[in-house]
């Protein structure tokens, strides 16, 4: 393999990271950034008009509730449909299938209760001995084809705040300690910084040493 060849394809492999990071946060950003300034310069007025008040994060308000609205419609028959189709569109663009996909799947991850949902949270020892991180357990992966004999883990290692971005790595699973704690749990635990702490780090708990599930 050439320089220029393997320098191409670090460049590609790194834009496509930062895109997989940065893409899904600028849309979601833009798009309640977009409705809350419609939202609320469509909605005071009117209040003002036939109230005479102006109502504080009216505008806050009313995104959220049509944020929770198209969920609802998403999970209905019908717009479940139409979610599939604009996927189906979306997938058809070279640029946009390759962030598209696997962002949605690591959300997912985090929020479905589907095979490829997130199996249980984990003690991950890291970056040295004697300190402890939180890990989610995906797949068993098989490492033998690479000559790494053992049973190996893939664990997905969230950031704070922002627990949908990390790096995965895959450990022995003799060095995982799952515990006995939702992932909801988990990333409120992450995106607090510590401070909503789960009952389960508040008492004498220990992780449960099973990793077979």
């Amino acid at each position: 393999m050439s320089v220029t060849r393997s320098i191409t394809g670090l460049i590609r492999n790194r834009f496509i990271s930062g895109l997989l990071i940065i893409v899904p946060l600028v849309i979601s950003y833009q798009v309640i950034i977009f409705l809350f300034t419609k939202l609320d310069s469509i909605l005071n007025p009117l209040v003002s008009k036939y109230t005479g008040y102006q109502v504080p994060g009216l505008g806050i308000a009313v995104t959220v509730l049509v944020i929770m609205l198209v969920g609802f419609v998403a999970r209905s028959v019908i717009g479940s449909r139409l979610f599939r189709a604009w996927e189906n569109l979306l997938v058809r663009v070279p640029v946009v299938r390759t962030v598209y996909g696997p962002a949605k799947q690591l959300l997912e991850a985090f929020t479905a209760s589907s095979e490829t949902s997130f199996k249980r949270v984990a003690l991950v020892e890291y970056p040295r001995k004697g300190v402890w991180i939180i890990g989610f357990l995906a797949q068993d992966v098989d490492l033998s084809t690479g000559g790494i004999d053992g049973e190996f883990r893939a664990v997905f290692i969230p950031s704070t705040p922002t627990p949908f971005t990390g790096f995965m790595a895959m450990i022995p699973k003799n060095d995982i300690r799952p515990l006995e704690m939702q992932v909801e749990e988990a990333v409120k635990f992450l995106v607090s910084g510590g401070v909503a702490c789960p009952q389960i780090f508040l008492g004498n708990a220990k992780p449960d040493k099973d990793v077979s599930a």
